[in-house]
């Protein structure tokens, strides 16, 4: 093709491009309904390991992180680790158990109104077959030496639960066996038989306490082991309610606690969505089609010292990866709900690229007011053609828009998160966005409008900008905080007989907008 022909293609591209870009409109109405809002994103958040739930600072924030963004259950590791004091043996080998730190945290799980999504491990010293352990906490990961302890381990704190909180609650929990087994050199020594035995027999130890307990797996890194694990329990006669597995955006490995290994951004936007989607696919072309699906860990990257974590954007990323794979899940369990997080030892700046929602001076990152914002949507969504956005009614036919941007402005391979998301990324301005709303009752609404951002509810720019010290001051900390989740604006308005509504939008790159319309009583 000459190349004049090439230039004039590419100009008439450019301009239909511009003009997408220039007429994002949303336009909806509150009588088209597309059905109940599926709520996948809150019904799992993650936390790093069990011992941490002893801390009056992780039990303050997960108070506030379940109050606010309505998770229901929650998951971490080490549950039957030494640190927990689960497990030893007396002068003669005898099991000696103890419940203690563990009652604790699920007391408080069930005060607050959360249930225990139990990840099964890790293997308490007395009954490891082997010395390797994983993270600056030391959890065991080799299998258990002996069957018969490890299965009347199981079955002795399943019961144990069934006596305390009833076999009703306990039924309403999830029993997830182990986590990551096909990371041989991070979560699990033994081969895939090995976990399908080890998994096996937890299960069945489980079940010898109520059949009506759900069990699943594998629990692994990347969707592996999907196809396998449903075709040994049905071969081997394993129960099994639900399929769970990991993933992360990121184009690298699986295992990074310090983030040496430097994490680079996907450039697919969807690769996290996709990746349900397909095994998703899986499970229902298996004998077994109707096994749920729970992501138990999902994020922009695997490691607890990736800056993406506390900039702007992971605000936007979430919601994206939510709009596109809520079709296909049962549960997205982000990981995690906070800093206080130590696979790589108790960390020494307040932001450092750590998981959580919130960082250890209780500052909410961008993130946290995703879940916050998905939180306030009406249990009804309504129809709509844009692609970044989820609009819901309430049953009082109040709106909520929740409408963002999300624009990969990472350049690729050639820069690490660690690099590229470590300073001051101002973004850049988009077209204006108009927003119609029809079918509404006429007289008067407050509409509110709330905002996340780059420098809207963004401390780690405020960060920057106070020179990324070390250690926060009680002042510092104050700042960082100020004015956080209030709206940008907040008025009444009046809805003619129209039934109609109309705003101009100014929605910036990675912007996240919640917009509420409330009918004010008469």
């Amino acid at each position: 093709m000459p190349a004049k022909y090439c230039l004039i293609l590419a100009f008439f591209a450019f301009l239909c491009f511009n003009a997408k870009a220039q007429n994002r409109t949303i336009d909806i109405n509150i009588n088209n309904t597309k059905g109940p809002l599926s709520k996948s994103f809150n019904m799992c958040v993650g936390a790093g390991r069990a011992n941490e739930g002893l801390r009056a600072d992780w039990q303050r924030q997960l108070t506030i992180t379940q109050a606010e963004c309505g998770f229901k259950y929650i998951r971490f590791h080490g549950l039957l680790s030494d640190d927990m004091g689960v497990y030893s043996e007396d002068k003669n080998g005898h099991p000696v158990y103890n419940w203690q730190y563990i009652d604790e945290l699920f007391d408080f799980l069930q005060q607050i109104h959360m249930k225990p999504f139990v990840e099964v491990g890790f293997m308490p010293g007395a009954l490891a077959s082997g010395n390797k352990t994983i993270f600056w906490w030391k959890g065991n990961v080799t299998p258990p030496k002996d069957y018969q302890k490890w299965n009347d381990l199981i079955k002795a704190l399943v019961t144990h639960w069934t006596q305390r909180y009833s076999q009703k609650e306990v039924a309403s929990w999830y029993f997830e066996v182990w986590n990551e087994p096909n990371l041989k050199d991070g979560f699990f020594t033994g081969t895939q038989q090995d976990y399908f035995k080890l998994y096996k027999e937890t299960a069945m130890a489980i079940k010898s306490v109520s059949a009506s307990y759900r069990v699943g797996g594998p629990a692994t890194a990347g969707n592996a082991w999907v196809p396998e694990t449903i075709a040994f329990c049905i071969q081997q006669e394993a129960p099994i309610d639900f399929i769970s597995t990991h993933d992360y955006g990121v184009k690298q490995g699986f295992l990074d606690e310090k983030g040496n290994t430097g994490t680079i951004l996907s450039r697919d936007r969807n690769l996290i969505a996709n990746d349900m989607h397909h095994v998703k696919q899986q499970i229902q072309n298996s004998a077994l089609p109707n096994l749920e699906l729970h992501y138990t860990e999902w994020s922009a990257s695997y490691t607890p010292s990736d800056p993406i974590h506390d900039s702007y954007h992971e605000a936007a990323f979430i919601l994206n990866t939510i709009k596109h794979a809520a079709p296909y899940v049962n549960s997205m369990s982000y990981w995690t709900f906070t800093d206080i997080f130590e696979e790589a030892g108790p960390r020494t700046t307040p932001f450092h690229g750590g998981f959580g929602l919130i960082n250890y001076q209780d500052i909410k990152k961008p993130a946290y007011y995703a879940f916050k914002y998905l939180n306030e949507l009406g249990d009804t969504e309504l129809q709509s053609a844009d692609s970044s956005a989820i609009i819901c009614k309430d049953a009082k036919n109040n709106v909520q828009v929740l409408v963002w941007d999300f624009t990969i402005d990472h350049p690729g391979d050639s820069v690490n998160n660690q690099v590229f998301y470590k300073r001051n990324l101002p973004a850049k301005s988009l077209p204006p966005t108009h927003l119609k709303i029809g079918g509404l009752k006429p007289g008067k609404y407050t509409l509110s409008i709330y905002k996340t951002g780059y420098q809207a509810n963004d401390p780690y720019t405020a960060y920057f900008k106070l020179g990324s010290p070390s250690q926060l001051t009680i002042a510092q900390v104050k700042l960082l905080k100020q004015g956080s989740g209030a709206p940008i604006e907040q008025v009444v308005v009046n809805v003619s007989s129209s039934g109609s509504f109309g705003k101009e939008l100014n929605i910036r790159q990675n912007d996240v907008l919640l917009i509420k319309l409330d009918r004010v009583k008469q």
